[in-house]
């Protein structure tokens, strides 16, 4: 099992903050659109609740396996510990960080990639200077994160602010201006509840819970946490309450002032909204801190990954290239600058509306559904001496399951097949190198 870095020094405040500005990101801004047309009427907010239960109900299985297992690495010790089997937690944990190798640039890119869409509202970029800015982007990223942790902390709590600043302005202006109640006393016009409701809302959520995501960013910090038998936990309930209540102000805020049926074909509908109410400078005034918000998203996003490869290679797991530590800081760089690499040659290939589908095709069997089987399977043994424990046991995990198949078929058979793919080709990966290893002994 993997040991802290070195001393706990993130408080409750700072995991908080860490995970919301992971949420932010630029998805809210990027997806809300998305989410308006998939559903093409004024109950589009329905699956933003959709997401929010989603992400509750999964945070009692984070909360329960990060408190018993605070560790940097988060899924990977989770899935290591909750199999009964040894051979099959090796093999879970593994497919684990092969996929992250992939997923985790891949989510890194797409913060990047909505990045460089905004900035183009300020000035018209070409194709090419589209990459070079998202690329560049995940370039300072990687250099703002070569300092020690507890600096860190002080950085993610100011970008914290701003990411709660930007969005509090936001519906602060629909407060003042629009018609705030309208959109919630319309939100049933036209409803049917009927197949094709259902159908909607799960392709609607794949994008609303792509919003969501990073809820869980402080279990794979977990060794840095201060109490974390208590402040894992409560740290994920107040991110997604907090996202929650903020995305559904500020959707509700935005229509208030935006038609949905104007708001579904807008790129830059922040922007829009804003130079609305306040002209032009309003405008590029709110696109600049949003390109904030999303630069935080990415920070934040590749300061929790870093510590998957860094805890693997430390048990042994995985290439021992990745356990090195920076002598004077403390931290991961060879896992920072491996995932930065992958996810700058990303930044450079992928469209965002590319990716949003593929993240989540790829981590829901291993990651969000492994871990909840594992989580069933230590019921009746380890789990009896777990510090934090979920109420109505074992019912929201089969939920959790049962939604988390949802949204997977949801991504589209395309996608999902390509997560398959990966995993097949990670236990063939897994084999292989167990082969190597024995040969070599």
């Amino acid at each position: 099992m993997s040991e802290p870095l070195k001393e706990r020094r993130l408080g409750l405040l700072q995991a908080t903050a860490i995970n919301m500005t992971d949420m932010v990101g630029i998805g809210p801004f990027i997806t809300l659109p998305m989410v308006i047309g998939i559903m093409n009427g004024p109950y589009f907010l329905y699956a933003w609740v959709a997401g929010a239960v989603l992400s509750i109900i999964d945070a009692l299985v984070w909360s329960e396996l990060g408190a018993a297992f605070p560790l940097a690495g988060g899924s990977y010790n989770f899935l290591k510990e909750a199999f009964p089997s040894r051979k099959i937690g090796k093999l879970m944990s593994f497919l684990f960080v092969w996929q992250t190798l992939i997923q985790a640039p891949l989510v890194i890119a797409s913060a990047a990639i909505g990045f460089a869409s905004y900035f183009s509202y300020l000035t018209p970029l070409t194709t090419w200077e589209s990459k070079m800015v998202s690329g560049g982007v995940v370039i300072c990223i990687v250099i703002l994160l070569f300092r020690k942790i507890e600096d860190i902390g002080k950085i993610s709590v100011l970008l914290w602010i701003i990411v709660i600043g930007t969005i509090l302005w936001i519906i602060a202006q629909g407060m003042a201006h629009g018609n705030f109640t309208m959109p919630l006393q319309t939100m049933n016009e036209g409803i049917t509840m009927n197949h094709s409701f259902a159908a909607a809302i799960g392709f609607a959520s794949v994008k609303t819970v792509y919003s969501y995501l990073g809820y869980y960013n402080v279990c794979h910090l977990g060794g840095d946490i201060i109490n974390p038998s208590r402040n894992i936990p409560r740290s994920m309930l107040l991110s997604i309450v907090g996202i929650f209540a903020l995305y559904l102000l500020m959707n509700v805020s935005i229509v208030s002032v935006i038609p949905w049926q104007k708001a579904m074909n807008s790129d830059y509908v922040i922007s829009l909204f804003m130079h609305e109410l306040g002209g032009p400078l309003a405008g590029k005034i709110i696109t600049g801190l949003i390109l904030l918000v999303a630069f935080a998203s990415v920070f934040s996003a590749t300061l929790g990954y870093s510590r998957i490869p860094y805890a693997a290679a430390v048990d042994g797991a995985f290439f021992k290239v990745f356990s090195r530590v920076h002598p004077r800081g403390n931290f991961p760089y060879v896992s920072i600058v491996f995932l930065g690499a992958v996810a700058f040659i990303f930044s450079l290939l992928f469209r965002l509306s590319d990716v949003i589908s593929a993240i989540l095709a790829m981590r829901i069997l291993v990651q969000f559904i492994g871990q909840a089987v594992g989580l069933l399977l230590l019921a009746n043994n380890k789990r009896k001496h777990f510090p934090y424990k979920m109420p109505f046991f074992p019912v929201p995990v089969y939920i959790a399951i049962g939604m988390w198949l949802c949204i997977l078929i949801s991504t589209g058979w395309k996608m999902a097949l390509g997560g398959m793919s990966m995993i097949v080709l990670g236990v063939v990966v897994y084999f292989a190198k167990e082969k190597l290893q024995t040969a070599d002994d």
